[in-house]
């Protein structure tokens, strides 16, 4: 099995997760006792989302001291760990954050100017992309494409300069946007050249350093490695994600991704950062001004995306990670004029951080009571076994495609396979257009062909694990905002093999699976007979509807309705 994800960008819009599957991570009991050390108000809130499906850590920081600090769900199913807010957990591409917040330290103490070129620092960098300056790269508009290596991919410094330098740009530095990790990458190599005491060390000795001394964090894998019990991540198929471990060398995420910590410390760090406590004042405004413009009132600044008004009524910086083998997704979020700091983690595919922080943040920055999960989640009511075991089977559309209908604990899990069926158990939300959905899916194609650098790269490696690719057949696009998944059966030498591919409008991998599992959504009843929604505790999933008659299944969304047929 082959699983490779290259991080998806900061920000409030990314989401780790669109469709849960049966089974998606552990049980959800009730908070653990750490949970109290919230303000009542916040913690009867949270507690009510935790038995919706949260499961995970989070923190609320004003003025430097806690109004929440809180802990919900299971470290480890399998031990019967609960977390607690000394639990650590991966913060993906959050460390970005820490990278650009290690070279602000490093101009602050001389050693650099964001306007200098990254060859003239490194001289043995070679392509394209040396004559990009440090602040290009810290704001993603280097032109950087595409990825210089996997997550698990050993990789020395010289072979991640090496491979970086050969990346095609998608543009000329300074003239466009495209998130990339390899660029935070190369800022990393800046670290360790100039820090003289090398990335790791330079980032936790002095970035990571809190006021009173204590360090936020270390690292996932490899040393020094963040202290605390970890959680265990539970991936969208229920099964435990990566535990640490991997020998490296970590060139494939150092700078981009890699840093684990607690979320009580993620708080600290991040109200240090933004009060002139991990870089002088005059840094830290740099990171909290305004940087390259995103529309829709978002820009990005070093390491983290600037919110305006317009958004939610007051102006907030996040930064976000989360999406990969690990299981874990982070986000923080830093408010200027109430100067708090709001951090989520979570550890299930169930109800993921980002999730949570898009449902209660409004509410959060407006002062306003946090709202309720709508009617479903684990306390929503389940039908009886009895009930369901009739509906369970295969239903096939008469114009292809099909849903496969399995039962547990008095819910449903409808899979979709085939494009038809795929759009309509997750029909496009108002956020995407028909014609973006498409342009992404031609966007994947080319990539599998091998139209484009990266491209070749990727079909090399798929029919190095699995044989010649001979064939590529669309099996649907979810999306949801920003993010977008199109599905690809690849016919191989060892068979049809399902993946997913996410990129950006450059055609660069943002995030893949391979092999796949098919989307898949999990219904409660209606009340109706026959009648189920999704079980979606934040409301902003897929607004569909699913009802049984017979041995017929009809599926009605924006798209309209569609009916399918069991099979046998």
């Amino acid at each position: 099995m082959r699983r490779f994800f290259a991080g998806f960008p900061a920000g409030l819009t990314a989401v780790a997760l669109l469709l849960t599957a049966c089974g998606a991570g552990p049980s959800r009991p009730a908070r653990t006792p750490e949970a109290s050390a919230c303000d009542p108000a916040l913690g009867r809130a949270f507690g009510a989302w935790a038995e919706a499906g949260f499961s995970g850590s989070v923190a609320i920081l004003r003025d430097g001291a806690f109004e929440c600090r809180a802990a919900y769900g299971m470290a480890d199913t399998g031990a019967h760990r609960p977390n607690t807010p000394g639990t650590v957990f991966s913060i993906g591409s959050v460390t970005k954050a820490v990278t650009a917040a290690a070279i602000l330290r490093l101009a602050d103490e001389g050693r650099l100017s964001l306007d200098d070129r990254v060859g003239a620092i490194l001289p043995r960098l070679r392509g394209p992309v040396a004559a990009a300056t440090i602040r290009q790269l810290l704001l993603h508009t280097s032109g950087l494409n595409g990825t210089h290596g996997g997550d698990y991919e050993p990789l020395a410094p010289d072979a991640a300069l090496a491979a970086i330098g050969r990346l095609k740009l998608a543009f000329p530095p300074g003239t466009g946007y495209v998130y990339s990790n390899a660029g935070y990458t190369l800022l990393a190599l800046v670290v360790e050249h100039l820090s003289g005491r090398g990335y790791r060390d330079y980032v936790t000795s002095t970035v990571l350093r809190l006021p009173g001394g204590r360090t936020a964090g270390g690292f996932w894998d490899g040393s020094p490695a963040a202290p605390g019990p970890r959680a265990v991540g539970y991936l969208d198929d229920g099964k435990p994600g990566h535990r640490g471990g991997f020998a490296g060398p970590y060139w494939g995420v150092e700078g981009n991704g890699g840093l684990a910590m607690t979320v009580p410390d993620l708080a600290e760090w991040t109200y240090a950062l933004f009060t002139g406590r991990v870089v002088t004042p005059a840094s830290a405004e740099v990171i909290a001004r305004a940087g390259w413009p995103r529309g829709d009132g978002r820009s990005e600044t070093p390491g983290w995306v600037a919110f305006d008004r317009s958004v939610y009524g007051e102006r907030f910086l996040s930064t976000a990670g989360g999406g990969g083998d690990v299981g874990h997704n982070a986000v923080v979020a830093w408010v200027p004029a109430q100067r708090r700091v709001v951090a989520i983690a979570s550890n299930t595919a169930t109800l993921s951080a980002e999730a949570l922080l898009r449902a209660v943040g409004p509410a959060l920055l407006a002062g306003r009571p946090l709202p309720a999960p709508s009617a479903s989640g684990p306390a929503a009511t389940p039908a009886r076994g009895e009930d369901l075991a009739a509906m369970v089977g295969t239903y096939r559309l008469e114009r292809g495609g099909e849903f496969q209908v399995s039962a547990e604990g008095g819910r449903l899990t409808v899979s979709a396979t085939g494009a038809s069926a795929v759009r309509a158990l997750a029909p496009p939300g108002s956020e995407v257009t028909e014609a973006a959905l498409r342009a992404h899916e031609q966007r994947v194609l080319a990539l599998l062909n091998g139209q484009t650098q990266e491209g070749r790269r990727e079909r090399a490696s798929l029919e190095k694990v699995f044989g010649a690719v001979s064939g590529l057949t669309l099996a649907g696009t979810v999306a949801k905002g920003a993010d977008t998944r199109t599905y690809v059966t690849l016919t191989t030498g060892r068979g049809p093999v399902l993946a997913w591919y996410a990129v950006n409008e450059e055609g660069g991998v943002m995030a893949a699976q391979i092999p796949a599992k098919p989307p898949a959504l999990t219904l409660v009843p209606t009340g109706g007979a026959g009648r189920f929604r999704p079980d979606d505790p934040t409301g902003a999933g897929p607004r569909v509807e699913v009802a049984f008659e017979g041995r017929r299944m009809t599926v009605t969304g924006a798209p309209g309705a569609v009916t399918a047929e069991r099979s046998g």
